[in-house]
């Protein structure tokens, strides 16, 4: 079966100061989404779409997109790769994009605006993360099984595997019951203390210890296409009931998850991987991703070049 990876590189990265897509950490210059999208490949992918802001897909493919366009997947086809473009054209006409607003929509509008070029199931991922390598096999044999209508999945990480010491992150928080997500909670403001402690600090520090094994998401996502007249609801319904003069408000893709399996349309299973999973929240993190990255290489997880 034909499966698709949808990778979201459109966003600025405005904590990591710069465009941390295209940063290269690999030994030899490789950006973070090569990764993700090898280790899909090997996995079973055949398709990788880059959802970027149009002035991007140059650079894009000057980087990895002709690269990867070369590669074989595991049938022995040639790997599709396809573009789709995330800024203000997609957004419904009857919506004035406030004064100064020069954010994208957020995640939910990002994998909208992929519908054009994706109609078979398909993986979700940041393009500034790191994954693992049996994360891409574990949510890839859930994928193929999944039913066409009602039905998604996810990969789920500890939060202790996914804070940052250089400052806080956002998380969607997962509640679970027997291997379902019952309920998601994006929380913003996620610290990791010296101690190890785990603290929400939204609404100050001293608030209740996260247990570091708590589930989180990294919007590491399966779906079938079913799930485009779902998000194409969800962001009418926020672009409504947004305030007119908000210039940063985001339609978040694990809020709409989160509704709809509140109001009984969608089923999630969380699916849990071994890798490690690491990635770029702020420019301080560059040195760890770099080193991290280089004994990978040394250790045969990856060759010497990823394209070769």
């Amino acid at each position: 079966m034909k499966t698709t990876l949808v990778i979201m590189a459109a966003g600025m990265g405005s904590r990591y100061g710069g465009s941390k897509q295209v940063d290269g950490l690999g030994p030899n210059g490789e950006i973070l989404m090569e990764y993700s999208a090898y280790d899909a490949i090997r996995a079973g992918f055949s398709k990788i779409v880059f959802i970027i802001k149009p002035d991007m897909k140059d650079l894009v493919e000057e980087l990895c997109g002709r690269r990867i366009a070369r590669a074989r997947a595991n049938d022995g086809s040639p790997v599709e790769v396809a573009y789709a473009f995330q800024d203000f054209s997609s957004i419904p006409s009857w919506y004035t994009i406030p004064d100064g607003r020069t954010k994208p929509f957020g995640t939910a509008h990002a994998v909208l605006c992929a519908r054009d070029v994706v109609h078979e199931p398909f993986a979700v991922i940041n393009a500034d993360d790191y994954y693992g390598v049996d994360a891409f096999r574990t949510i890839y044999g859930e994928l193929v099984a999944l039913p066409e209508r009602g039905r998604a999945t996810m990969v789920g990480y500890r939060v202790d595997k996914t804070v940052s010491e250089h400052g806080t992150v956002t998380r969607g928080v997962c509640h679970t019951e027997d291997g379902r997500l019952t309920k998601i909670v994006e929380t913003f403001k996620i610290k990791l203390y010296p101690n190890g402690d785990i603290r929400d600090i939204e609404n100050g520090e001293d608030s209740p210890l996260i247990p570091p094994d708590t589930p989180v998401s990294m919007n590491f996502w399966g779906f079938t296409p079913w799930i485009f007249e779902k998000l194409e609801a969800f962001l009418t319904e926020f672009l409504k009931s947004l305030a007119p003069d908000n210039v940063k408000g985001e339609a978040l893709l694990p809020t709409m998850i989160g509704e709809l399996i509140d109001r009984g349309e969608l089923e999630v299973s969380v699916l849990h991987s071994g890798a490690r999973w690491f990635g770029m929240t702020y420019r301080e993190d560059k040195p760890a991703v770099q080193e991290e990255l280089r004994r990978l290489h040394a250790s045969g997880v990856y060759p010497q070049r990823l394209w070769d």
